[in-house]
């Protein structure tokens, strides 16, 4: 009797990579356009014509199979290339070299609104996205009063999406993508946009999905869920596959290493002259002593930690908010804290010029582990200078030993943070003292 045929995977991906020209216009024109260009502006089209060709592979040589019903984690830092994938396997963008071979229908939860129009209701893009998924509307139906209660916009239903907050844009999106029975399910961070209720409710329709026999590939910093969801998961380093297998729970420990190449150090140095804006640019973010001295990792517990930003203001404005948040190791945020979270009279007082900011994390505050530190620059309600977990300078901080002069307290507790606080004692017909 012949052995039965090895089931080909849902998806292959060979030697692919994509490319960008950074800092040119690639912007079609025709023939007409180009002559009339060089006529009008003749310096200029010179200029251009020999302006170097920034060349920036976005990914490289990337290969991989995944098969039908495999739950498949993609993670890397942030610029690893984990998006440029995505896009590509959701045909939003297309590939410079290599091919990709996808075996079912997709359905792609990647930016917010991406795959809605914006001028139509909710109810309209939903059959929107089940067309575009080869559905008829007989077969959207069916599913269209399961999907308006996962997402809870039943009363927005009607309203144009454009007027949608990102929060709700992400649960119709994600409700649309999950249950109109797409063979292959994407899903970027974007989850992180929504509330800690609705991601549980998303991480549940995804288990759900992948006992289905469905495909599902996630991209997410939470490691935690990472372990939990996935069956395998690619580790991707400046746009190469850096590790790759089942082993979830080691490629996890290796990301996670403060000693793996590629993860930032206790210093950050703006050597590549980034993030050029006239309110605020960061040219240096460290973790530093008590004198402002960089500490090199790992760091005992039993002295104050500072974290210093230093920067340039070129222009004065009085929506500047600088700060910091702080993530351990499952990517959880521990805090967020900016320049201007206390009394306006104790706000420092800037001018143009070179400035320096501290603010300092107290010793015995941090449980012991691996922390990433993130620098937040934005002018409030109005735009990102960096921009959290997109681009944004980040240092690495590990917290090893120090952590109290108990004898009983000599090892990493249970919690997200682990503070020694003061007790007092007294006999009960005493007087409380403060």
């Amino acid at each position: 009797m012949a052995a039965s045929k090895k089931e080909k995977p849902i998806i292959e991906v060979k030697h692919l990579s994509k490319q960008y020209n950074i800092g040119i216009d690639t912007t079609y024109k025709t023939l007409c356009e180009s002559v009339t260009s060089a006529v009008r502006h003749p310096i200029k089209t010179l200029k251009d014509s020999r302006r170097p060709n920034n060349i920036f592979w976005a990914l490289k040589d990337v290969n991989f199979e995944v098969d039908k019903g495999e739950v498949l984690g993609i993670i890397g830092r942030n610029g690893a290339g984990k998006s440029t994938l995505l896009k590509i396997l959701s045909r939003i963008t297309y590939p410079t070299e290599g091919e990709v071979r996808m075996r079912g229908r997709v359905g792609s939860l990647l930016e917010v609104g991406t795959g809605f129009h914006p001028e139509l209701s909710g109810r309209e893009n939903i059959y929107f996205n089940g067309s575009i998924l080869g559905m008829k509307k007989r077969e959207i139906d069916e599913k269209f009063d399961e999907i308006v209660k996962f997402s809870g916009v039943e009363k927005f239903l009607d309203t144009p999406v454009k007027r949608y907050s990102s929060g709700m844009q992400v649960r119709l999106a994600f409700s649309v993508a999950a249950n109109l029975d797409p063979e292959i399910l994407v899903v970027d961070e974007m989850l992180a946009v929504g509330d800690a209720a609705f991601q549980k409710k998303c991480l549940g329709k995804m288990k759900e999905v992948a006992e289905g026999g469905r495909t599902v590939l996630f991209v997410s910093h939470n490691m935690n869920a990472i372990e939990q969801m996935c069956k395998s998961c690619i580790l991707l380093e400046k746009g190469n596959i850096k590790q790759e297998g089942s082993n979830v729970s080691q490629i996890v420990k290796d990301y996670l290493s403060p000693y793996r190449e590629g993860v930032p150090s206790s210093e950050w140095i703006n050597d590549g002259n980034e993030f050029e804006n006239p309110w605020f640019k960061p040219y240096k973010f460290i973790i530093a002593d008590s004198f402002g001295n960089t500490l090199i990792n790992p760091i005992s517990n039993n002295q104050d930690i500072w974290i210093q930003i230093e920067g340039n203001i070129d222009r004065l404005n009085p929506a500047l908010e600088i700060g910091y948040s702080i993530y351990n190791e499952e990517g959880i945020t521990i805090y967020t804290s900016y320049f201007n979270d206390q009394e306006e009279s104790k706000w420092p007082q800037f001018s143009q010029g070179n400035i320096i900011l501290r603010t300092k994390i107290p010793k015995r505050f941090l449980n012991e582990g691996i922390y990433t530190i993130e620098l937040r620059a934005s002018l409030r309600y109005q735009t990102w200078i960096t921009e959290p977990e997109k681009k944004a300078p980040t240092l690495n901080l590990h917290i090893q030993g120090g952590l109290s002069d108990s004898p009983y307290w000599t090892s990493k507790r249970q919690g997200v943070i682990a503070p020694l606080l003061e007790w007092k004692g007294m006999m009960s017909d005493e007087r409380y003292d403060e």
